[in-house]
């Protein structure tokens, strides 16, 4: 296990490359990013509308979706947010870090959106029709601040648990490291903006194709009342651990 000094140390070394990788690779490794978490959101979905205490196991299974994300090596843009600790340390410029976030962000968006209109267009979903919809409508009416707030502490959670990763050598510990902040962030309903794309536009899509009707269900409530604010909120959340971090180790 790495210490808190050598687990910086690497991390902002690393840094540079990172965001200077080819922006055709970038997009790949953030659409790959995408789909992980949208298959983990698929995995909470059935989890929630059928099983008993389906919160507690949807919350057991999320996890799946940020470890594959950390073991292949793709690039999640919430997790990418304790960037903020190399930039502080002026090891990587504030342009290049703002075109990568936003590369990813985006990429990330298309493999959620695959995920979304095949799980929805393949008939996978039928059986959760209803608790697909009635959760993008749940978002989609959450309200600003309270979305804001909700993605910060979301965020929080899954930097902590993407720092406990970069500390371990081994692909067990690396594993094993994403568990207890994905678990409790999803299990306390805090929301995290690229889960919320597949939710949200699964919602969209299943409200038309199974015949869910529900008014509630409009692309501007989803992308301007929850998407942006729980975006921003994520990015708070995870550059207050980066932040955390850089002060303490470095000091």
């Amino acid at each position: 296990m790495l210490s808190a000094k050598e687990r910086l140390t690497s991390y902002i070394d690393q840094a540079n490359a990172k965001i200077n990788t080819k922006l055709g690779k970038v997009v790949v490794l953030g659409i790959l990013a995408g789909m992980f978490i949208a298959f983990a959101s698929i995995a909470s979905t059935f989890a929630n509308g059928l099983l008993d205490n389906g919160k507690l196991w949807g919350a057991l299974v999320f996890p799946f979706g940020l470890i594959m994300v950390v073991v292949s090596g793709s690039e999640l843009f919430t997790g990418d947010c304790l960037l903020v600790a190399p930039l502080m340390d002026k090891k990587i410029s504030i342009a290049r870090l703002l075109l990568f976030m936003t590369v990813v962000y985006f990429s990330n968006f298309v493999g959620a959106l695959i995920v979304a209109s095949l799980a929805v267009y393949s008939n996978s979903l039928s059986i959760v029709a209803q608790v697909v919809v009635q959760t993008a409508v749940n978002k989609a009416n959450l309200g600003f601040v309270s979305a804001l707030l909700k993605g910060v502490l979301c965020n929080f959670l899954v930097c902590i648990a993407v720092w406990m990763a970069i500390s371990s050598k081994s692909l067990t510990g690396k594993a094993l490291a994403c568990v207890p902040g994905v678990f409790l962030f999803v299990f306390c309903g805090f929301e995290h903006s690229i889960a919320n794309m597949y939710y949200l536009m699964a919602g969209l899509f299943a409200n038309s194709f199974y015949g869910v009707a529900n008014v509630s269900v409009n692309v501007w409530d989803m992308l301007l009342m929850n998407l942006l604010p729980v975006t921003l909120g994520n990015v708070v959340g995870g550059a207050l651990v980066g932040v955390a971090y850089y002060y303490t180790a470095k000091n």
